[in-house]
């Protein structure tokens, strides 16, 4: 089973920088690949990066390429995304989700496990 608990979010300026994590309260962590995504009011959830079961591989969306970057600590059944040079645009809720897949998908879809969500907002 995964449990996942987003925290790390709250208000930014322009430029600044943020950690977001994702804690595993389950007993197979290890076993599932984890992807960040985000909605802004109004839009669609859409992917912002994905890691492998051991975190050698990401896949990282083009928008936030270059100032985000996604890991994970599997003995702390921790997943986190590093968020740089944060933009107003990068403003939406985040959330991070787990998939017994071992394909680094981008589609929502492909996840089944979800948690509640952290707020960012960046001002200009």
């Amino acid at each position: 089973q995964v449990q996942l608990v987003e925290s790390g979010g709250g208000l930014v300026q322009a430029g600044g920088s943020l950690r977001l994590s994702c804690a595993d309260s389950g007993r197979t962590f290890s076993s599932h690949i984890f992807g960040w995504f985000r909605q802004a009011p109004g839009k669609e959830r859409e992917f912002v990066a994905a890691i492998s079961r051991s975190g050698d591989s990401t896949n990282t969306a083009e928008s936030v390429k270059g100032r985000f970057i996604i890991s994970r600590d599997n003995a702390k059944n921790t997943v986190y995304l590093q968020m740089n040079s944060l933009k107003p645009e990068d403003t939406a809720v985040y959330y991070c989700a787990g998939s017994s897949s071992g394909v680094l998908r981008v589609s929502n879809t492909y996840y089944g496990y979800w948690g509640q969500g952290t707020q960012v907002t960046v001002s200009s």
